[in-house]
C-alpha cells in the first residue's frame, strides 16, 4: 500500500450529501474529503463512480451454504471461509460479523456439530491473513435450546466474539405468531412428515416455557458483564420492545411489526432489517416489509442475512423508494449505522481520521457493479 492514494472524479457518498470530488488516503486512514478534482498526476481518476464507506455485515448465515453446500456433504471449513470471504468482498463489505448459532431448530441439522469448526476456521483464516473482509463473531442464541446456555459460556471469551442475538423461534410467537405459517416454514424447508412436525412442534413449545426467559437473562447478564453487543430478535409487540430496552440491547433485529419497530426505534434500539426484503419487494416470510418500516422512518440498519450482493443493491433502491432516505442516509443503514450500533467508532463513512475501507461502485440500469473495494487502503478487490 503506497503511504498515500489520491482517488478522483468520484461521487463521493458523505453522510450528509454527494460529493463530486477527491478523497485522499495516507497510512490507511481517510485524509481528506473535498470537492473538486485533484490535477495530480498520482491522482487515480474513479471515472464519475460512487466511493462509499465500505459496508458493514452484522448478521450473515452465508457461510453456513459453503460449510454444507449439499444434504449430506461437509466441505473443508477453511476452503469454505475463503469461498465466504471472496463473496463477501466482492459484495462490498469490508466489516462482517459471520452469524454462528448457538441451538439449532433443525431437528437433523448438524449446526451445533459445525459450530466448533467454523470459529475455528474463521478465527485461523484471520490469524493467517488470508481474508480480505475483517470478520467479527456474531453468536445467536436460540433460548429454548437446553444446551444453548453451556455453549454460550464456552464460547462469548473467544476475542472475535463482539455481537449475541437472542431468539426463540418457538410456534404461536414473535416470527411464527400463527403456527400455521410455522409448520409451512419447517415442514418445507426440513422436509418433515405431519407426524415429525407435531412432535418438533410439542417439544419446542415445552422447551420454550422451560427455558426461552432465563436463558435470555442469563445470556444478556453476561454480555453486559463483558460490553458485548446484543439484539432482539423477531420483537412483535411494543412490550417485547419495552422488554429488550430494559435488557439494555442495542439492536432490534427483524421486528414483525410496524408497531414492534416503532417502539424500539422510540426506545433508542437501532432497527434492523433484511436487505432481501428490499430487494424482493417484502418478507419471506409474511411479516411486515421493511419498505413499509422505511415509510414510517423506523429502518436503521439493513443486513444481507443470507445473501451478501443484497446489501448495497437494497440501499440503493431504498434510496429510490417512497420515503425520507436519500442517498446519504440509505447508505448510512449499511455503513454508519450498523458500525455505531456495534460499538465501530473507527469506519463506516468518509471522513478525515477514519479507515479508509472504501468501495467504488457504478449503477447500470438500477444494477450496482461493484468496481473496486479497499480496506484499510489496501486494495482488497
Amino acid at each position: 500500500m503506497p503511504a498515500e492514494q489520491i482517488f478522483t472524479n468520484a461521487r463521493l457518498v458523505t453522510a450528509d450529501r454527494v460529493i463530486d470530488g477527491t478523497l485522499v488516503v495516507r497510512d490507511g486512514l481517510i485524509a481528506a474529503v473535498e470537492e473538486g478534482r485533484s490535477q495530480l498526476p498520482q491522482a487515480h481518476d474513479l471515472d464519475g463512480d460512487y466511493l462509499m464507506p465500505g459496508l458493514i455485515e452484522l448478521h450473515t448465515d452465508n457461510l453456513e451454504k459453503h460449510m454444507t453446500p449439499r444434504p449430506g456433504v461437509d466441505w473443508p471449513s477453511a476452503s469454505a471461509v475463503l469461498t465466504h470471504d471472496a463473496q463477501i468482498v466482492a459484495a462490498g463489505i469490508t466489516t462482517v460479523f459471520d452469524a454462528l448459532s448457538i441451538g439449532d431448530v433443525n431437528p437433523r441439522g448438524k449446526r451445533m456439530q459445525q459450530l466448533p469448526i467454523m470459529l475455528e476456521a474463521i478465527a485461523s483464516a484471520a490469524q493467517d491473513g488470508h481474508t480480505r473482509a475483517e470478520h467479527r463473531l456474531h453468536l445467536r442464541c436460540e433460548l429454548c435450546h437446553p444446551d444453548v446456555l453451556s455453549v454460550f459460556r464456552d464460547l462469548v471469551e473467544h476475542p472475535l466474539v463482539q455481537l449475541v442475538s437472542v431468539m426463540d423461534h418457538s410456534p404461536g410467537q414473535r416470527q411464527f405468531a400463527l403456527e400455521s405459517k410455522y409448520r409451512e416454514y419447517y415442514m418445507g424447508k426440513y422436509h418433515l412428515s405431519a407426524a415429525e412436525m407435531d412432535a418438533f412442534t410439542t417439544e419446542q413449545k415445552a422447551n420454550s416455557r422451560q427455558y426461552s426467559d432465563k436463558h435470555r437473562r442469563a445470556v444478556v447478564e453476561e454480555c453486559q458483564a463483558r460490553g458485548l453487543a446484543v439484539a432482539s430478535h423477531d420483537d412483535a409487540t411494543p412490550a417485547h420492545a419495552q422488554e429488550s430496552a430494559g435488557f439494555g440491547m442495542s439492536i432490534a433485529e427483524f421486528p414483525t411489526t410496524v408497531e414492534a419497530a416503532q417502539a424500539s426505534h422510540a426506545l433508542g434500539l437501532s432497527v434492523l432489517m433484511g436487505a432481501p426484503n428490499i430487494v424482493r419487494g417484502g418478507s419471506h416470510s409474511g411479516n411486515i416489509a421493511a419498505a413499509e418500516l422505511a415509510r414510517h422512518g423506523v429502518l436503521d440498519i439493513l443486513s444481507s442475512d443470507y445473501y451478501p450482493a443484497s446489501l448495497l443493491q437494497a440501499a440503493l433502491q431504498l434510496a429510490e423508494q417512497d420515503n425520507d432516505y436519500d442517498l446519504p442516509r440509505a447508505i448510512a443503514t449499511v455503513s454508519h449505522a450498523p458500525a455505531k450500533a456495534a460499538g465501530l467508532h473507527d469506519r463506516g463513512e468518509l471522513r478525515v481520521g477514519l479507515r479508509a475501507d472504501l468501495l467504488q461502485a457504478r449503477v447500470k440500469q438500477a444494477q450496482p457493479v461493484i468496481r473496486q473495494v479497499w480496506r484499510e487502503g489496501n486494495r482488497v478487490f
